[in-house]
């Protein structure tokens, strides 16, 4: 098939492209690395043409709340519009677990206005809620800074590999359109503070993580469903020693 990748070059969209084209697909990549602008519009007819799969995997250079909410609904429109006047069978949009249930997040808020824009957009499509990454968890300390202390919920949560990801949105594509929402999690379940405590720890940071049931995940309260998937999601498979090891093995 002929696949366009919305932000095949980010952390996901690079490992989902070199999946796509070991399967024997031809891969477009729309990204502005590749002289493809979605929210300009430049490049964007062009490298639609002939496509089968669009596959939105963009993420907004800022979380502030005003520039996300702008970023996805101003790229999402564009890629509908793109996709729709080429007759593109099925438009696949990466989302993230819990985004309903963060909405004091402008960010969070974002999300589901993207969704909602793929639901009412007219054309086939899958949507992929991921649950929190791995390859995340910097900015999650930079979050939960507090002077030199990490302050965070003990909520559970299950974070994921973005390699995983990748895996899960390219056997998505060999299907037919959902026309609903699936999930994909990590395959072990963590306490917030003690995932973030063994990260540091193994990155040699000795800033202490203190465990508060009030702090705030990117301005919004955590429980112990909030960032858990729901249902009968998929699980990944790359377990969070084996990650960390290979992530401090690429840092050396």
């Amino acid at each position: 098939m002929k696949i366009v990748v919305a932000g095949g070059t980010g952390c996901v969209g690079a490992q989902l492209a070199e999946i796509l084209r070991r399967q024997g697909h031809e891969v477009r990549i729309a990204a502005r690395a590749s002289g493809v602008d979605v929210i300009t519009r430049q490049g964007l007819d062009e490298v639609m043409v002939g496509a089968d799969v669009v596959i939105d995997v963009l993420n907004s250079p800022s979380f502030d709340d005003a520039p996300a909410m702008a970023f996805f609904q101003t790229s999402s429109r564009n890629l509908l519009e793109a996709a729709s006047a080429e007759g593109v069978r099925h438009y696949l949009a990466l989302s993230i677990v819990g985004c309903e249930r963060l909405q004091g997040s402008g960010y969070f808020r974002a999300k589901l206005a993207q969704e909602n824009l793929v639901r009412d957009g007219g054309v086939p499509y899958s949507i992929l809620r991921a649950t929190q990454f791995f390859e995340f968890l910097d900015r999650v300390v930079d979050d939960g800074l507090d002077g030199d202390v990490v302050r965070l919920a003990p909520a559970r949560v299950q974070f994921i590999a973005a390699e995983d990801v990748a895996a899960a949105l390219a056997d998505i594509v060999d299907r037919a359109p959902a026309n609903d929402t699936l999930e994909v999690a990590g395959p072990d379940p963590f306490r917030l503070d003690d995932l973030v405590q063994r990260f540091m720890t193994a990155r040699q940071d000795e800033r202490p993580v203190v465990a508060e049931p009030t702090a705030l995940y990117f301005g919004t309260p955590l429980g112990d469903e909030t960032l858990i998937a729901d249902g009968n999601p998929r699980f990944g498979h790359t377990e969070f020693d084996l990650w960390l090891k290979r992530a401090n093995k690429s840092a050396d």
